[in-house]
């Protein structure tokens, strides 16, 4: 974001002006932006503002929401660079994980008791939102054993509002193991183990997208993201695998038995293009709509 200039064009007069990125006049107006569009800009359904933990912990959250997939979700702001923010954030995560209770409450007020009863607490995600970070602030969250997320942002105009991930660190989620190989093996067993090792192809493929995808484990499904997901991969079928993208359906020529538009359907995991696969060619056939996807989070 730093190195990055913005221009906006005058095709009627082939000219070009650029447009001087700026920091926020102060942390709230950051924090009111996002706030206000959480969900657009971080894929985080908001919940609280400036929530106090308490007289004898003393501190006062900037912001809590809830991810896609049910994380409890820490926001912290900064307007500069403040080498105090991440631990800051971690002091806070501490109390969350302490009062897990205390925050399903305020699920429940605030999105209902289904949301509050599928929270993934094995999951809780610091994002600390700042006008830049020290090599020293990446360095460290690589050190953590918590999922953050680095997000330096800028100010172009009056109307445009840029978002760049620095770092991104998942707390590192066990994928379960793959069952052992029977001595004698039916047909079924060994269309399930073909479609187990396409899964696996997926993942290497998803992962590989580029840095800063994390990985996060459902019962359901399996998600994908940077900052917010951009896959969601379901468990392996009799004769298929399914993979949910955030990708427009109406951006894309659908093929029956490939690709299917879910825009209002109920499914697992998010997204509203349906992407099959049944095959190791599927997959490379579907390698541009993980890139569109992943480009789009």
């Amino acid at each position: 974001m730093v190195g990055l200039k913005l221009f906006r064009t005058d095709t009627t007069k082939s000219g070009v002006t650029e447009v001087t990125p700026r920091l926020a006049e102060v942390e709230a107006d950051v924090q009111g932006l996002v706030e206000a569009h959480m969900e657009t800009l971080l894929g985080v359904r908001f919940l609280a503002s400036e929530y106090s933990t308490g007289p004898v912990h003393g501190g006062r959250i900037d912001s809590l929401g809830l991810d896609e997939n049910g994380s409890p979700v820490i926001v912290e702001y900064k307007r500069g660079t403040d080498a105090g923010v991440i631990n800051q954030g971690l002091f806070y995560l501490a109390w969350l994980m302490d009062h897990r209770a205390e925050f399903e409450h305020l699920v429940r007020d605030g999105l209902g008791g289904t949301a509050a009863s599928q929270v993934l607490w094995s999951g809780p995600r610091l994002i600390c939102i700042a006008g830049d970070f020290t090599r020293y602030d990446v360095h460290a969250v690589r050190e953590h054993r918590r999922s953050i997320d680095l997000v330096r942002y800028r100010f172009f105009g009056s109307d445009l509002l840029g978002l760049e991930t620095v770092a991104s660190v998942s707390d590192g989620m066990k994928v379960a193991r793959q069952p052992r190989r029977r001595s004698v093996a039916s047909a079924a067993d060994v269309q399930h183990a073909s479609m187990v090792e396409l899964a696996g192809a997926v993942d290497e493929v998803l992962l590989g997208l580029g840095d800063g995808v994390n990985r996060v484990e459902r019962k359901t499904y399996r998600a994908y993201q940077r900052l917010r997901n951009f896959a969601c991969l379901c468990p392996p079928q009799r004769s298929k695998l399914l993979v949910y993208l955030k990708v427009n359906p109406q951006d894309v020529d659908l093929f029956p038995g490939f690709t299917r538009d879910v825009s209002g359907l109920g499914h697992h995991g998010t997204g509203d293009l349906e992407v099959q696969l049944r095959t190791p060619k599927d997959v490379e056939r579907a390698q541009d709509l993980f890139r569109a996807s992943y480009a789009a989070a």
